[in-house]
């Protein structure tokens, strides 16, 4: 009798630290979410102040609009008496933040209303670009993939909005669209601009930097493998790299080329999607999307060929350092041009 006591209790005492554990996770969980609830929430609270602070200076500045440099005047004499009170967080440059954000994002506006969505430490670097409709892309992309700042940074010095339009053709709706870039910017890959690659020299470049390649390729990304073997019954054929998107639920597949775009690449990559579509896809898979890399296409192949109004495949230039503004001006306009025309 004493002997079964024992192995009860032994087991009871063995029971009660495991639910005791669990009982102590549980409670630090609830606490954990609360705070980080709080800090949203303090954060979107804090953002709406400078909103209105903003809003303030500008109604005080028309007050004194006579007075020359008032405004510069008025901005250094506030910062002077917040930082007094409050601390750091008021200087002149994050109140004349504060004064262009109240001026991009009027109480009317759609970045007003993504305010609480979007952090102030994002919302500082979307509200210096000047086209409206490029602001409210970078406020649904923040707000639906969570990018870090420096993510925001890059798609916005890279131009990745610009590149996105750049790929769109009018009248249709092929959803595949949103998901190819024109140009793709590689900078990342450390390849000089004037130097000799091979077309292996590049795959290497990108596998070696996958993540930050997956960052530029887009939403829904996951890597399958480099040079997948396709196999007929006389020869065998190997596919630079291979990707699935979760989104559009199909393959993706990459050929990688160190020169301009040619009739021979539009060949080989539309026999590589036929036959990946007969060989690998499967039933819940939608039509595979063929995506090749070239330095550089010409507008006639372009649209002479089956790249003009064929759903699954796509010619898109890379680039190996980040384009200026007129860089990709010339982009959009070119493609544009190519796509505009009978």
């Amino acid at each position: 009798m004493y002997r079964k006591t024992e192995i009860i209790k032994n087991e009871e005492l063995s029971i009660v630290p495991i639910q005791e554990k669990q009982f102590y996770e549980d409670v630090r969980e609830i606490l954990l979410q609360a705070r980080e609830l709080a800090y949203k929430n303090a954060s979107s609270i804090m953002t709406q102040a400078y909103w209105h602070v903003g809003e303030r200076i500008v109604e005080q500045e028309l007050l004194g609009k006579e007075r020359s440099k008032y405004g510069s005047y008025l901005i250094k004499n506030l910062s002077k008496e917040l930082s007094d009170e409050f601390g750091t967080g008021f200087s002149v440059a994050n109140l004349k933040n504060c004064r262009q954000f109240y001026l991009t994002f009027p109480q009317d506006s759609y970045g007003y209303r993504m305010m609480k969505k979007v952090p102030w430490s994002h919302l500082r670097n979307i509200m210096r670009i000047s086209d409206e409709d490029e602001r409210n892309f970078y406020l649904d992309e923040v707000a639906n993939e969570n990018w870090s700042v420096r993510e925001l940074e890059r798609n916005i010095k890279s131009g990745y909005y610009k590149r996105m339009l750049s790929t769109q053709l009018p009248n249709t709706e092929n959803k595949k669209l949103e998901f190819v870039k024109d140009p793709f910017v590689l900078e990342f890959m450390g390849v000089k601009q004037n130097d000799g690659h091979f077309e292996s020299d590049i795959e290497k470049a990108i596998i070696t930097n996958l993540q930050k390649f997956l960052l530029e390729m887009g939403k829904g990304f996951s890597f399958v493998g480099r040079q997948m073997r396709i196999c007929t019954e006389t020869t065998d054929f190997y596919i630079d790299l291979v990707f699935y998107n979760y989104i559009l639920k199909c393959f993706v597949l990459i050929d990688l080329k160190n020169t301009k775009l040619t009739h021979q690449d539009i060949g080989q990559m539309d026999m590589y999607v036929r036959m990946f579509d007969d060989l690998k896809r499967t039933e819940d898979d939608n039509p595979t999307i063929g995506i090749i890399f070239c330095t550089d296409k010409d507008e006639t192949m372009v649209k002479y060929s089956v790249l003009h109004e064929n759903q699954q495949i796509f010619a898109s230039k890379y680039m190996i350092v980040l384009p200026t503004v007129e860089e990709l001006k010339r982009e959009l306009e070119r493609n544009q041009l190519i796509y505009n025309k009978d």
